[in-house]
């Protein structure tokens, strides 16, 4: 057969949904390394190549808005619902131009999480378009009422036509798609041995040990100085704009990941976010989350974090305080005595193959 291309949309929001696509995405490469991945998105190419170790083609296009913030609690919904009209409103020649892209690079399949224009363009195309996620954009905009019940209503129509739903834990009931199949947690796993990161980042043993990681668009005015509150403590930050502290760690390589440091943590610092929660829980690492309001996905994510991981939960008002005394309070054991599946990576990767008729033997055989 020709070379299989999976046409790959991605939801412009943060960095978490990149990160979670890219991670199917590569283990997909792993199984099949002769698949051509076409990555659509508007997240920085570096983020991707940490999840996908060999070549991809990056193309920097954004179908649809997430929602326009200045940090990751702080939500336009002007400029979110502005954006959308312009969108929608050139929606037919956005369709005819990927349409046409994909139909000179050899699309077997258009795959997305979850940008709604994916499915009209597959649908223009003559192709399957698959998606995963836990939450459709519909839902988070009919909470809002107002002129977002009108592109809710658009976008549910739109997911309407997917033909199939993998569907993560941590979900709302996403029942407007027609074909659902849950799968377990996607995310990134950790690429180096403990003790590397340890010895190269030089991280001393501590009382304990705190990742603190905010998504692709951190927060404002992080409380760094509470960190001197906690000198027998050690905290771990990728935040480029954080103080030189003793007992602060500074990574700056684009190369690592927060994953890459979980390992090594006793806890991860975050707020509520479904990539950051399902690496911790892959891991078995607790989380400390801030809440967050106005953002219907956040609190079932905060119930499935409280239900599947030893936790605790703070307000904001906790974490911007000037002392965080939240860090000497013991932490919560899980709600549920079940266990969630973790093989969401590759149970997705072996359904794209399986559709693609790709015997992984014969693969192996070729491309070797």
């Amino acid at each position: 057969m020709s070379t299989p291309t999976i046409y790959i949309t991605i939801t412009a929001h943060g960095f978490g949904h990149a990160a979670r696509t890219a991670s199917i995405a590569g283990h997909l490469q792993k199984l099949l390394p002769t698949v051509k991945l076409i990555m659509v998105t508007t997240a920085p190419k570096w983020l991707l190549a940490c999840y996908i170790d060999g070549d991809f083609i990056y193309r920097q296009r954004g179908f649809d808005v997430g929602v326009v913030q200045a940090d990751s609690l702080k939500m336009d919904l002007d400029a979110t619902l502005s954006k959308w009209q312009q969108i929608i409103t050139a929606k037919d020649e956005i369709i005819a131009e990927e349409v046409a892209y994909c139909q000179e690079q050899g699309v077997n399949l258009v795959f997305g999480d979850a940008p709604p224009l994916a499915t009209l363009i597959a649908e223009k195309l003559g192709v399957p378009c698959w998606m995963s996620g836990n939450f459709g954009w519909d839902f988070i905009y009919r909470d809002w009422g107002r002129e977002f019940t009108a592109i809710a209503d658009w976008i549910g129509d739109c997911y309407g036509r997917c033909d199939r739903l993998f569907r993560v834990p941590l979900h709302e009931s996403m029942a407007r798609f027609p074909v659902i199949e849950d799968v377990g947690l996607t995310g990134g796993d950790p690429k180096y041995p403990v003790d590397f990161i340890r010895d190269k980042f030089d991280i001393q043993p501590a009382k304990q040990t705190i990742l603190l990681t905010f998504g692709g668009l951190s927060l404002d005015a992080i409380p760094y100085q509470n960190i001197d509150r906690f000198p027998d403590y050690r905290f771990i930050t990728l935040d480029a704009h954080a103080p030189d502290l003793p007992n602060l760690v500074k990574v700056l390589d684009r190369a690592y990941r927060p994953v890459d440091f979980m390992p090594l943590c006793d806890r991860v610092l975050s707020k509520p976010g479904y990539s950051t929660y399902a690496e911790a829980l892959k891991l078995q690492i607790p989380i400390i989350s801030l809440t967050r309001s106005g953002f219907a996905e956040s609190e079932i994510i905060l119930n499935g974090m409280q239900d599947f991981g030893y936790h605790q939960v703070i307000s904001p008002d906790q974490f911007f305080a000037d002392n965080w005394d939240f860090l000497n309070l013991p932490l919560q054991p899980p709600r549920s005595s079940q266990k969630l599946a973790v093989d969401g990576n590759q149970s997705i990767a072996h359904s794209i193959l399986d559709y693609l008729g790709v015997n992984l033997s014969t693969a192996f055989q070729t491309s070797s």
